[in-house]
């Protein structure tokens, strides 16, 4: 086995933090399939591990894939812990009943937005209220 086959990684798919990411896109892409990082952070990532941003997963060596690790785990909250934390961001507004709270209790839109018309996604299917049955005509 040549000496630049020993650096290459043997496994088939990548994992950081938990997560497959895919091995035939390119590293500031396949980052941001890690819940909590977006194109902004996973370039701050790439850039300090000293990593080719367009180079693919398949090609990284183990080496620069620990680099990436190291960086991910010891400076970014990702993941579970991240969805912990948001919920219980949530669930702290719902306990002091703040208006946001009270917003998320309801499941109605959080930051301002209009509800009289659109709003569908949070409010869900459209249902039409009084008015579809016909009037009968009142006898004189």
């Amino acid at each position: 086995m040549s000496p630049q086959a020993q650096t290459r990684r043997e496994v088939a798919v990548a994992r950081l933090s938990g997560v497959n990411i895919p091995d035939n896109k390119q590293v500031h892409v396949a980052l941001t399939y890690i819940y909590g990082i977006g194109p902004k952070i996973s370039n701050n990532i790439i850039n300090d591990a000293k990593v080719e941003p367009t180079v693919r997963v398949k090609d990284l060596t183990d080496a620069e894939i620990s680099r990436l690790q190291d960086i991910i785990t010891n400076n970014y909250v990702i993941e579970g812990e991240l969805q912990r934390v948001v919920t219980g961001n949530i669930k702290r507004l719902k306990d002091i009943n703040a208006y946001r709270g009270l917003r998320h209790k309801a499941n109605l839109p959080v930051r301002g937005q209009r509800t009289r018309t659109n709003a569908r996604t949070k409010r869900g299917k459209k249902v039409t209220v009084g008015g579809t049955a016909k009037k009968v005509a009142a006898k004189t």
